[in-house]
């Protein structure tokens, strides 16, 4: 009887674990959450200035370097972004092809309307200053927030001509915009429970990222000042361009670990890996 009760007592605790590590105990997120604010404790980015960072993924903790994104990458990304500034002051709309809507693949968490943990949604992508390049970009976007959008374009773009002079080139960045504590997006859910993403640009040529999303709560009180710099620039950048809004949203940066040249019909393509 005792050999049986110790057999049900793991089979409880490995269930227990099991559960805790897929991130399905009530299957909108709110165990994620305390009060209005979240911790991201899947990734351990005190490294990353030494180009390290750790994640658990699938319930195991792994060690990734993480990698510059390729010259071709940045030509393109950095150019196809001066273009598009270009045409929205000829007062053409923006294509939803090209570096801005990446296409983000997650897994690893069952919301409770699914019965899948595989998700994939489109979502507005930007870059990163580097961390002795923040405060002056800040600034710069802080002083002429409420200049006429002509005068913004051209200060967007005279910062894209600086390409990684000014850009972390290891991270692209976005926001979390719909999450509560009661109803997480399943990007959010899957990011939290299993923080790696699969990014993928919709143009030619076609790039694909694959990475380490880390999420960063305005709210939380453990953010170093670099990571309060982060969620404020990302939220600022957003507000330059679409208008201020009444909040401040959680940042999500990608931290690039491989980068595959995905274009169709090339030798050079067809899902290379280039870094």
């Amino acid at each position: 009887m005792k050999r049986i009760a110790i057999a049900l007592f793991l089979l409880i605790l490995l269930a227990a674990c099991t559960n805790q590590e897929a991130g399905q105990q009530n299957g909108w997120g709110e165990e994620f959450w305390q009060d209005s604010t979240f911790v991201q404790t899947r990734v351990d980015a005190s490294n990353l200035d030494k180009g390290l960072i750790r994640a658990n993924i699938s319930g195991k903790w792994q060690l990734y370097e993480i990698t510059n994104l390729p010259e071709e990458f940045l030509e393109w990304s950095l150019g196809k972004r001066q273009q598009t500034l270009e045409n929205i002051r000829k007062g053409k709309l923006p294509s939803l092809a090209g570096p801005h809507n990446g296409i983000v693949a997650t897994y690893g968490y069952q919301r409770a309307d699914s019965q899948f943990k595989l998700n994939n949604a489109v979502k507005g992508m930007g870059y990163l200053p580097k961390p002795e390049k923040m405060a002056e970009v800040i600034e710069l976007l802080e002083t002429t927030i409420d200049d006429e959008m002509p005068a913004k374009l051209d200060i967007l773009k005279e910062l894209y001509q600086q390409g990684d002079e000014t850009w972390d080139t290891t991270k692209q960045v976005s926001l979390e915009l719909y999450s509560t504590p009661t109803r997480g997006t399943q990007t959010f859910l899957n990011q939290m429970a299993n923080p790696v993403s699969v990014i993928v640009f919709m143009d030619i040529p076609t790039f694909k990222l694959k990475t380490i999303s880390y999420l960063l709560h305005p709210e939380n009180s453990n953010l170093t000042e670099y990571e309060n710099n982060v969620v404020k620039f990302v939220n600022l950048m957003h507000s330059y361009f679409h208008g201020k809004f009444d909040k401040i949203f959680p940042a999500v940066v990608y931290n690039v670990v491989e980068v595959y040249n995905s274009s169709p019909g090339t030798k050079e393509g067809r899902g290379t890996k280039i870094e």
